[in-house]
């Protein structure tokens, strides 16, 4: 099976440059690499001089430069568009780690048939999971990660985690041709978070199903490129913000008679991460995203330098 691997980068060439050095390790070697650079063009040319052609197991590796910053969304349907002949297409954040057999693994469960998409084990440097997959509280407009703060070496069962997920972490999920033709690309209208959510959402409403490779096990540094990952009362404006508006957008898009409660849910929820702990500008970046998700307002935000 050919694997397209699609890295979306936002001038951090140093991260893609590790990612690449753990997928030549792999295992499965019948891969080429797309590179989206969503950074502009002083940041395409940076990430150029520092790629090679190809990896030394043959594999080529190419970086796309977007017109702008399209977001995450956008950054992965140029990669798609860019490999039209792939059996499978591997998302990978650029501050991903991928362990020799992830991609094996992945690709072993896919083509049992059986499912159409296929989520991973994905772990912290700290070495306590991140997610095997998710579940959407629609009611809430709320992700849960499945497994997260668990020991990386803690026993898995691969059937109960397939039967609860309902999407699957976008930073590290392999999806199969037939999940493409049947569920289409992502919604570039989201710009950032919640896309992979609503296309695994919209996937399963289509009948399409979602598999998991426990086996397949993925080093991540969440929050490297947005700042997500910082802690609560320093995270940036950004991923704040968009984590609000896209799940009321999400919610709005599929699952509409339920928005009263789910934006209600979400300001509860705003006030106890933040405002209970004294991230007052933060709940502020919050409400303002829910609030514009309300005002159904897509895309890059307008404050935002793009």
């Amino acid at each position: 099976m050919h694997v397209a691997v699609a890295i979306v980068g936002f001038r951090n060439p140093e991260d893609i440059v590790q990612c690449l050095g753990a997928l030549e390790r792999s295992s499965h070697r019948d891969f080429e690499v797309v590179i989206c650079e969503n950074g502009g063009a002083e940041a395409f040319e940076a990430l150029r001089r520092v790629l090679p052609g190809a990896l030394p197991g043959g594999q080529p590796v190419r970086a796309v430069a977007a017109s702008r910053n399209i977001g995450f969304a956008g950054g992965v349907n140029i990669c798609l568009e860019a490999t039209p002949d792939a059996d499978a297409w591997w998302l990978l954040n650029p501050d991903t780690q991928p362990e020799p057999g992830a991609l094996a693994a992945k690709v072993a469960r896919l083509v049992r048939g059986d499912c159409d998409a296929v989520g991973c084990t994905l772990y912290l440097p700290n070495g306590r999971i991140q997610s095997y997959g998710g579940r959407w509280r629609s009611w809430f407009a709320r992700a849960e990660s499945i497994g997260i703060g668990e020991a990386l070496d803690a026993d898995v069962d691969q059937a109960s985690i397939e039967r609860q997920q309902s999407y699957l972490n976008g930073a590290a999920m392999l999806v199969g041709r037939r999940f493409l033709q049947t569920a289409g690309t992502m919604r570039e209208e989201y710009f950032l978070y919640c896309e992979e959510v609503e296309w695994c959402l919209r996937g399963l409403a289509l009948g399409l199903r979602l598999g998991f490779a426990s086996e397949a096990r993925v080093l991540h540094a969440q929050g490297a490129t947005t700042g997500a990952g910082e802690d609560i009362a320093r995270r940036p404006r950004t991923p704040v913000y968009l984590t609000a508006r896209n799940a009321i957008l999400l919610t709005r898009d599929r699952y509409a008679v339920r928005l009263p409660v789910a934006a209600a849910a979400i300001a509860a929820q705003l006030v106890l991460r933040y405002g209970r702990r004294g991230a007052w500008r933060q709940l502020g970046y919050g409400l303002s995203g829910l609030a514009a998700g309300l005002r159904n307002e897509r895309g890059a935000p307008s404050w935002l330098n793009v």
